[in-house]
């Protein structure tokens, strides 16, 4: 494992402004161990459904996809993070979007969904920019460093998305 790419996903990663809207299973501190593990974890998972984004040969976040099982099975949840150097740049957005059409044309799925923790206006912008809609308010679903929020539920069918977006 390339101890550069963890360096760089370290950096980017161990930032509380990162972490705070992520579920408690994204440690902080993030560590050099942190990083060795998901990338281990994911570099050779068949099929592929994390994916480190890469900017310029550093990785400065992840985008991936939680396939769902039972009556789930033909639904995914998607899930992202960038590091805060590259906010507001579109880089999420772009990252959601390829991987809408990655999860939509690589599984049987029907559906895609991600629920935002509701004080984060940003993440719910990209949803919206790339043909997600937000079906809802799940009051108090979140409870993240000993305070509940309320969590905003997106999702895209199969029918709505578009490449054009």
């Amino acid at each position: 494992m390339a101890a550069g790419r963890c360096r760089c996903l370290v950096t980017h990663a161990n930032n509380r402004n990162v972490s705070r809207y992520l579920r408690d299973a994204f440690p902080f501190p993030y560590t050099e161990a942190d990083a060795t593990t998901w990338l281990e974890r994911n570099s050779d998972r068949d099929p592929a459904t994390n994916f480190a984004i890469d900017l310029d040969g550093e990785a400065a976040g992840s985008v991936g996809l939680r396939l769902q099982q039972d009556i789930y099975r033909r639904t995914a949840e998607i899930g992202y993070w960038l590091g805060e150097a590259h906010w507001r740049r579109g880089i999420a957005t772009e990252a959601v979007r390829a991987m809408t059409a990655y999860g939509l044309e690589s599984f049987d799925i029907m559906r895609m969904e991600a629920d935002v923790f509701a004080p984060n206006d940003a993440s719910a912008r990209v949803l919206a920019q790339c043909g997600y809609r937000c079906e809802g308010r799940l009051r108090d679903r979140i409870t993240k460093d000993g305070q509940s929020m309320d969590a905003l539920h997106y999702s895209i069918v199969r029918g709505e998305w578009s490449r054009d977006r």
